[in-house]
C-alpha cells in the first residue's frame, strides 16, 4: 500500500523529475572544494533512485574511485514512467519482468576498469553488474522508502542524496533526521518555512546548499508530462526551452547538513543611514526609518542586502536570505509560519477585520487568515488587504524569517 501512495502522490503532484547531471556535479564540487575527503570513506545511498534513470547513481558511480567511495546503494521502487526501456542485464528475463522494472537495489563496493580503456565509466558499471548478478538484486518489498527494507539500507548508510519526491519531501526529511545521516536533497523551497522543516533551520542542522536559491533548477521529465506542460502549463513558469530541449521548472534548492564555504562568507552590509541614503531598492532609498511590524516587535526588511549593519533589534527578512545565511554572522529566531516563532511572538489577532480586493471587493475571508503573518499597516494597492470596521487597514508580507545580529563575545 505504502508504494501505491508514493506513486499517487508522484502523479498528483507532478513529482518525476530527474536531476540534470551537470546540476549535480556543480553541486558537489562546491563541497569538495571547502572538504576534499567530505565523501572518502562514506557508504551513500540515494534512494528513489532507479540507476538507469538516476543522475546521482551515475554521478557517484563515475566519481567512485577519485572519492574515495566506502559503497554506493541505490534503490527504486516500481512504475518509473522511463525505467530502463531499452538496456536488459538479464537475457532471460522477459521485457514485462525484468529486475530492472521492479523494485530493486544496486551495491557497488569497486569499479574497476573491466573494459580495459584505460578510465571508468558507465559501461564498466553494466559490465560489473552483468558479470556480478550478486550487484543487483530484487528488493522483496516495494522500493516504498518508508519500508522496513529501505530504513535497514538508511542506516547502513552514512549519507542520503537523492531527489526525493517533492510531495513527500517533509516526510523524506523527517525519515533522514531520525536516523541521523549526512545529507543533500533537493526539495521546493518553499518548504523552509514548514513547521517540521524549519526548525531545523533555526538549530543549525539543516541549510540551504551552495546553489542560490535565486537560480532556476532545470528537471528531465518523461514524454508524457512534457505533452501536459505544453498544453496546461506556461512557458518560464511551468517548463523551459533550452536549446530546443524542455525542461521541467520548478522552485527547488538544495537542502544539507554537509559544510560548505558559502554559509561562512560574511554578508556585507551597509548601516542603516547608507541604507537610506544609497540602497538600490526604492523601497528602501529616501526612507526615515525601516516598517515595523503592526503585530511583532520586529522591522521589516524586505531585501536581504538591505540588512542594516548598525541594527541590534529583530529584524524579519524574506526566506532568500537562507542562502546567504552565515552562523557565526547572524541568529534565527523564528518565522511567520505558525509554531515557529516562540522567541518572537505574535502581539496581535485580526479576528474582527476582513479581506479585501484592491477593487473593493470582499473575499469572504476573515481577518483570521492573516493572524501570525507579518503584518504591516497600509495599502500599497497591489495585493488584497484586511480591514475593521473602524477603517483600519493591513497588509501581510510573504514569509518572513526573524533574525538578529550575533553579538561578538571580546
Amino acid at each position: 500500500m505504502a508504494n501505491v501512495n508514493l506513486k499517487n502522490a508522484k502523479k498528483a503532484k507532478n513529482d518525476e523529475f530527474y536531476t540534470q547531471f551537470h546540476d549535480i556535479e556543480k553541486e558537489i564540487n562546491a563541497y569538495l572544494e571547502y572538504n576534499p575527503d567530505v565523501f572518502r570513506g562514506k557508504t551513500i545511498l540515494c534512494p528513489c533512485d532507479d540507476p538507469y534513470e538516476s543522475n546521482f547513481f551515475k554521478y557517484f558511480a563515475l566519481n567512485f574511485g577519485t572519492l574515495g567511495l566506502e559503497k554506493l546503494i541505490a534503490t527504486c521502487y516500481a512504475g518509473s514512467p522511463i525505467s530502463n526501456k531499452e538496456l536488459s542485464l538479464f537475457p532471460d528475463e522477459s521485457p514485462e519482468n525484468r529486475t530492472t522494472r521492479s523494485p530493486h537495489k544496486i551495491e557497488i563496493t569497486e569499479i574497476p576498469d573491466l573494459d580495459k580503456d584505460g578510465a571508468v565509466s558507465l559501461a564498466d558499471v553494466e559490465l560489473l553488474l552483468a558479470s556480478d548478478k550478486t550487484h543487483l538484486t530484487r528488493l522483496k518489498g516495494d522500493g516504498d522508502f518508508r519500508s522496513d527494507e529501505i530504513k535497514k539500507l538508511r542506516d547502513e548508510a552514512d549519507m542520503i542524496i537523492t531527489n526525493p519526491p517533492f510531495s513527500l519531501f517533509r516526510e523524506f526529511l523527517a525519515w533522514i533526521v531520525e536516523a541521523d545521516k549526512q545529507f543533500l536533497i533537493i526539495g521546493n523551497k518553499n518548504a523552509v518555512g514548514c513547521k517540521e522543516v524549519f526548525p531545523l533551520f533555526k538549530e543549525n542542522k539543516l541549510w540551504i546548499g551552495t546553489m542560490p536559491m535565486g537560480v532556476d533548477l532545470l528537471f528531465n521529465v518523461p514524454d508524457e508530462y512534457i505533452q501536459r506542460m505544453l498544453e496546461d502549463g506556461k512557458e518560464g513558469s511551468n517548463y523551459k526551452i533550452v536549446d530546443g530541449t524542455i525542461y521541467g521548472r520548478s522552485s527547488a534548492v538544495w537542502f544539507t547538513n554537509l559544510d560548505h564555504g558559502r554559509r561562512h562568507l560574511p554578508l556585507s552590509l551597509m548601516t542603516m543611514q547608507k541604507n537610506f541614503e544609497y540602497s538600490r531598492h526604492k523601497e528602501i532609498r529616501g526612507k526615515m526609518a525601516y516598517d515595523k511590524y503592526d503585530n511583532y516587535d520586529a522591522i521589516e526588511v524586505p531585501f536581504t542586502d538591505a540588512i542594516p549593519s548598525d541594527y541590534d533589534g529583530i529584524m524579519g527578512v524574506p526566506i532568500s536570505f537562507l542562502d546567504k545565511y552565515n552562523p557565526e554572522q547572524f541568529e534565527i529566531l523564528g518565522a511567520t509560519q505558525r509554531g515557529c516563532h516562540d522567541e518572537v511572538p505574535d502581539t496581535k489577532k485580526y479576528d474582527d477585520y476582513w479581506e479585501v480586493r484592491q477593487n473593493g471587493e470582499k473575499t469572504g475571508a476573515t481577518g483570521g487568515k492573516t493572524n501570525e503573518n507579518a503584518n504591516l499597516l497600509g495599502n500599497d494597492g497591489k495585493k488584497n488587504y484586511f480591514i475593521n470596521k473602524e477603517g483600519r487597514i493591513i497588509q501581510s508580507a510573504y514569509l518572513r524569517i526573524f533574525i538578529r545580529h550575533k553579538k561578538v563575545t571580546k
